[in-house]
């Protein structure tokens, strides 16, 4: 089972890390349209980039988004009425209904990038391990060889 070459890997996980940051953007932005989150479009526009850090090597990455606390509210369907945790007796009927604009996709989507950077990773590895064992590159770059010819 071959490797690929630090160079693609690297390039690969630049390519998806960047993608995911700004498709989850998009994918809130969508749900919320969707699933009819939209009362006076303040959530909605308040879904934006905060903040993206990754080091040169892409093996790790920072991400921050910005919107509404009000969203975690509309996203567990909970509010002044209903505190979250709530047995579910309150005394009156429960008026406010979870609508999951948040969570489900991004825990989906936080477990495939964790999938694509274990498998990069790992690719690259054993590029790197197979390599390193490769025994006519470990021959021609020995000093000992060169200095003491066959």
């Amino acid at each position: 089972m071959a490797g690929v070459s630090e160079e693609k890997s690297f390039k690969e996980r630049a390519k998806y890390v960047r993608a995911f940051y700004l498709t989850m953007l998009n994918i809130w932005r969508e749900q919320v349209t969707l699933l009819g989150v939209i009362d006076t479009g303040m959530l909605l526009s308040s879904i934006r980039e905060s903040h993206f850090d990754a080091p040169g090597d892409f093996k790790s990455a920072n991400y921050e988004w910005l919107f509404n606390e009000y969203g975690l509210w509309q996203n567990y369907g909970t509010g002044r009425e209903v505190y979250r945790g709530n047995p579910g007796d309150i005394g009156r009927a429960k008026v406010r209904e979870a609508r999951p604009w948040m969570s489900k996709k991004f825990y989906s989507s936080l477990m495939n990038i964790k999938e694509f950077m274990a498998d990069n990773l790992g690719r690259e590895f054993l590029g790197i391990f197979s390599e390193a064992l490769d025994y006519d590159k470990l021959r021609k770059n020995s000093n000992f060889y060169k200095t003491h010819p066959i």
